[in-house]
């Protein structure tokens, strides 16, 4: 039977394609597997088909001719008497044998690119000689050299793909590299190779060539089967089950990174490797056999566990290479047959660690009867997100080897030692290689992208990896939740940044402290608007007055009392006199619209309510509201002394007020001992002293406005308002120039067009401190704005009305303000405070990783008069019995230098196209554009599905510019697949964007046709339409979502090659997907190729003007 098998492949091999078609379809109908036939060797042609493995090498090459990301090297020191001559003779012998070794590739031949097998038997052999370098500098000069001849790049085109460097070091010591290419060889091969050539090398030195058995098929013969049993039906019987697996949405792993991703970040690699105890490994080879899983399973669901630890993703894909050597014929062949799985699992926090384990060997036991589909067709039929700044289907690999190096103890006369290349290149942000070596230890190797995480960040990572493994072989039956991953250095860096020494515990009552000033400097300037100004003893007399006014009116404790007036002197005397009087303000904005401020007044109870002149005449009332005119009431008679009252610490201060997730607004309670303690331990964080002068700028319906002028008033500095209006930056800059303004705190996205003007001014305003908050400020904003300011110190203020205003604060000096994330820290804690990074069943998150942020120890009383909204927010302190913590909702980790990063909104947090999206990262790009002043960003629901879009506002803005600028910082995925440029972004009362009501785009770019325009458009649309075979193509279009993928982009290259654009690469294809983005890119080339040529012209003409001379 095995004859006629043989002879059945044999006359199909001979068989024309038409007629092996025609043969592969009979078996396809009758359900025969073509798997059952031999390989057998192939017709002698001068090219074959490529692999799919090696023609995504191929493609992958196209992308970046210059990367050595799939180069293949290994290093030895050889010590002793080395036989130069049968070293390289024993190379080329092994070149000679393998056909793969010698291999090119074009993109010429019929039907595409194909592999030639070049008769000749060259490879690259280069010898330096080290001798002479200073032995104190050798080492260092072979390093040097090893790592130019791994890192020079191979031409697929030319060959050869085989680069052997031999370094002299002295006599009897050398350093062998090799390096291969990835698209004709792999770690299989590698083995291979090792061996027969310690096998030449050791019949060479012992007297002659090695006489080896014939190889039953080359590389190409399997190229060729591989293709013809896909094509017999197993491909769609495998893609159904990797489909059926892999499901529809394919989601992106988004591990957290010290460092932002840049839309195409660069692949320098580094390495992290440790030991695994041996008891660990004897616990977990005795945990897997006890489940039915191997070594493999156990320290892949480890992984699992880690990565799910990590991100707080429950669905964990990670790339696992597999030989793809389970046919007899293929054993002994060099060339590329690994292969690459997909291991999904799906990781709860709640699961147990056995239930990972089982969901892991699962995946891998069934997945071993589909591991033949090759990577690069589940690619194609999935049609993932393309973009280049990740691999599609999976993030993050995970390989498991054996390491054998006995072929190379047995190189005679030679002693021979391992040399560590280090890590060069990677292809993946996070690579875990874990290593079985010949006395069954397991060394695990973390490869990571340099660019984007710190050694010590992946040092932890991989110490937790242990203490996942541990849990796994001492407690199964744990949730993976509960595993506790903290080291005793992090329990350690933790407690001292969650709570803080108390130092404000006998704060005094703000009123207490400002009055204090009206004794010590009685005659300093307290209080400035425009032209009007308050010393101190003023400012005191008039507030105590109406103090007196108001308690005579019955303004006690818990009495609240509604303070409308214009931005002005007027407005801090109204605020301090409520205080000093016992009672609580509610600061009530005139220019909140009309229905707002009736629901505050009613919700709030207010009785009273202190305004004036015409801002009176405008401000509706509610039943049962006193309005007072100030300016009407004389109030002389009333002591100018305090009102003699003791203000206790749970008294209430003010109510504010923030929007609700319904739309409601809620009113926020704020005590005095929680006010006092916040508004002096910012003071001392500020350093203010009696020298500063402070310009209040912020709006007084937020909370940070009010710290703003109580702490300052509270070390005797002088306070600065605007006015009603909301000044220009040119006025801004005027006032802080004119009244020397020593602290100022503004949004980031004013800060930066004040920085502007300041650059334009070319002349500083001389302000010390400035404090942004409110929104992310990226490092290359924050920079332009030191720069352009000149300060001494920055500040980042963050928190929640709910935790009294600015809970934690970044402080650095101006010079030293960096920091290695993508946005300004938001710092530690302030004053009396708790803060917690904490998982979903409230567990300590170690530094590095993901949590929701929780304060304590100085927080808002709660909602005015919603107990259950109080009790969901403000919930029981996990660790302290009697006490709260507020959730904050905001997704935050610790840094490695104790302070707290800000990484956005838990239910700001979008899912498109299975990205993780944060829109807070997304809006402050769009605000980092030169054209935009405000900015925010949204999804909306398209007939043609879910769409990211921007919306900016600038005189300046464009749709082309802002995206062209977007396209700079951010992938592909979080550009707006629309940004609308408005007149202004709507505003809910509170100064807040009013995110419902953006407007609708009117109709999405899938939605709408616009035929090309111009030259470069229309050609190439007429090209795009053919390679794709769609009837037309649009200015919008995007090549992938029109069906376009990697096999059909080289063709497409080499289409427009034959047109007058030549100068374009599969990369472009990538970084300009629409139709118009491309036709911009190619005639851009055009364009600078002309210049280019233009200038030749010239300088051949200027040539022959000398020779006339």
């Amino acid at each position: 039977m095995e004859l006629n098998k043989r002879a059945i492949a044999e006359r199909f091999s001979q068989l024309t394609r038409d007629k092996q078609s025609a043969f592969l379809e009979t078996l396809r109908r009758e359900d025969i597997d073509f798997a059952q036939l031999p390989i057998v060797p192939r017709s002698e042609r001068e090219h074959f088909a490529l692999s799919y493995a090696q023609w995504r090498q191929w493609f992958l090459w196209h992308l970046n001719h210059e990367s050595g990301g799939y180069h293949i090297t290994g290093a030895m020191r050889l010590k002793g008497a080395l036989d130069r001559t049968a070293l390289h003779d024993s190379f080329k012998a092994l070149v000679s044998r393998h056909e793969a070794l010698r291999t090119i590739f074009r993109d010429d031949g019929p039907g595409g690119v194909v592999q030639v097998v070049r008769a000749e038997s060259d490879f690259t052999f280069q010898e330096l000689d080290l001798s002479g370098v200073a032995e104190g500098e050798r080492e260092a000069a072979a390093e040097e050299a090893a790592s130019r001849l791994c890192d020079m790049p191979f031409d697929l085109r030319c060959g050869p793909l085989l680069r052997v460097g031999l370094l002299y070091l002295t006599k009897d010591e050398h350093l062998l590299v090799v390096v291969m290419h990835h698209i004709v060889s792999d770690g299989w091969s590698v083995r291979l190779i090792v061996d027969e050539f310690t096998a030449e090398y050791r019949a060479r030195v012992m007297g002659g060539p090695r006489n080896a058995a014939a190889l039953p098929i080359k590389y190409a013969d399997y190229a060729l089967w591989q293709r013809y049993w896909m094509e017999a039906g197993e491909k769609e019987r495998q893609l159904a089950y990797w489909q059926a697996v892999l499901g529809n949405e394919h989601p992106v792993l988004q591990l957290p990174t010290d460092y932002g991703r840049r839309r195409q970040g660069g692949n320098r690699a580094a390495r992290h490797m440790s030991l695994l105890p041996e008891s660990l490994v004897q616990g977990l080879r005795h945990r897997a056999q006890e489940q039915g899983a191997t070594l493999f399973m156990i320290l892949l669901a480890g992984f699992h566990a880690l990565l799910y630890r990590y991100t707080g993703q429950e669905d964990i894909r990670v790339g696992v290479p597999i030989a793809n050597r389970h046919r007899a014929e293929t054993a002994g062949v060099v060339g590329l047959f690994v292969n690459t799985q997909v291991l999904r699992n799906r990781v709860e926090g709640r699961a147990t660690l056995s239930e990972v384990l089982e969901r892991a060997r699962h995946a891998a036991v069934e997945a071993q009867d589909y591991q033949d589909l090759p990577f690069e067709q589940l690619v194609e039929r999935l049609q993932p997100e393309r973009h280049l700044d990740h691999h599609p289907l999976f993030q993050v690999m995970f390989n498991h080897q054996r390491h054998d190096t006995d072929g190379l103890r047995q190189l005679p006369a030679l002693e021979v030692e391992e040399y560590s290349l280090g890590a060069r290149v990677t292809l993946f942000e996070l690579t875990l290689d874990t290593m079985e070596s010949e006395d069954g230890g397991v060394e695990a190797t973390f490869t990571y992208a340099a660019e984007l995480f710190e050694a010590a960040t992946i040092e932890r990572l991989a110490s937790r990896y242990v203490k996942l493994l541990e849990a796994l072989v001492e407690s199964p039956e744990k949730a993976l939740d509960d595993v506790v991953l903290l080291a005793d250095d992090e329990r350690r860096q933790l407690k001292n940044w969650e709570t803080t020494p108390r130092r404000y515990s006998d704060v005094e009552p703000l009123p207490r402290q400002i009055e204090r000033w009206a004794t010590t400097t009685p005659e300093a300037t307290a209080v400035v608007c425009g032209a009007e100004r308050l010393s101190f003893a003023e400012f005191e007399a008039r507030a105590n007055r109406l103090a007196h006014w108001l308690r005579r009116r019955g303004v006690g404790p818990d009495v609240r009392v509604g303070v409308g007036l214009a931005r002005g002197v007027d407005l801090l005397v109204a605020l301090y006199g409520v205080l000093k009087a016992g009672g609580a303000y509610v600061p009530l904005d005139p220019d909140y619209p009309a229905e707002r401020l009736r629901y505050m007044q009613a919700d709030a109870g207010i009785r009273l309510l202190l305004s004036h002149g015409e801002v009176l005449d405008h401000l509706p009332l509610v039943e049962g509201v006193e309005a007072i005119d100030l300016d009407r009431q004389d109030l002389t008679a009333e002591s100018a002394t305090p009102p003699p009252l003791t203000i206790h610490s749970q008294q209430l201060a003010y109510l504010i007020y923030t929007s609700g997730s319904t739309g409601t607004p809620k009113g926020v309670a704020v005590a005095h001992g929680a006010l006092a303690m916040h508004c002096q331990s910012i003071a001392d964080r500020y350093e203010l002293t009696v020298a500063d002068r402070e310009l209040h700028f912020l709006s007084i319906s937020f909370d940070g406005a009010h710290e703003r002028w109580l702490s300052p008033l509270s070390r005797g500095a002088r306070v600065v308002l605007r006015d009603q209006s909301l000044w220009s930056v040119q006025q801004t800059y005027d006032c802080l120039l004119d009244e020397g303004i020593t602290v100022a705190a503004f949004p980031p996205s004013y800060l930066r067009q004040l920085a502007e003007w300041a650059e334009h001014q070319g002349r500083p305003p001389g302000v010390k401190t400035y404090c942004f908050a409110g929104e992310a400020f990226d490092r290359g904003m924050l920079r332009h704005a030191i720069d352009a300011l000149q300060p001494d110190w920055v500040i980042n203020g963050y928190g929640p009305t709910e935790t009294v205003v600015t809970p934690t604060l970044w402080r650095a000096a101006a010079e030293e303000a960096d920091f290695t994330s993508a946005y300004a820290p938001i710092g530690d804690l302030v004053g009396d405070r708790q803060g917690y990074v904490l998982d979903g069943n409230l567990n300590r998150v170690p530094p590095g990783m993901t949590g929701e942020l929780y304060l304590g120890g100085c927080l808002a009383r709660g909602y005015l008069d919603r107990p259950g909204t109080t009790a969901e927010r403000f919930v029981p302190h996990p660790f302290a019995d009697g006490e709260r913590l507020y959730r904050t909702g905001d997704r935050v980790r610790l840094n490695g230098d104790g302070h707290l990063e800000y990484l956005g909104r838990l239910d700001q947090q979008i899912k498109l196209r299975g990205f993780r999206i944060e829109l807070g990262e997304v809006e402050a790009a769009l605000q980092n554009s030169e054209e935009v002043e405000e900015a925010v960003a949204g999804v909306c629901d398209m007939v043609s599905g879910q769409q990211l879009v921007g919306y900016v506002t600038g005189a300046r803005a464009s749709e082309s510019g802002v995206k062209a600028h977007l396209s700079r910082s951010l992938p592909d995925y979080m550009i707006p697949s629309q940004v609308m440029v408005l007149e202004r972004l709507p505003r809910l009362p509170n100064g807040k964007v009013d995110r419902g009501s953006l407007p609708q785009p009117t109709i999405s770019r899938d939605d709408r046709h616009e035929a090309p325009e111009g030259e470069a458009e229309a050609v190439l649309a007429m090209i795009w339409s053919e390679v794709l075979g769609v009837e037309r193509v649009g200015r919008f279009d995007n090549f992938f979502e029109l069906g376009g993928h990697s096999l059909l982009a080289v063709q497409l290259v080499s289409r427009i090659q034959e047109s007058r654009y030549a100068d374009v690469t599969v990369l472009d294809i990538f970084r300009y997907p629409t139709l118009v983005a491309m036709a911009e890119r190619v005639s851009t080339k055009s364009r600078h190729d002309t210049i280019d040529q233009s200038l030749e012209n010239i300088d051949a003409f200027m040539d022959s003007l000398d020779e006339m001379s």
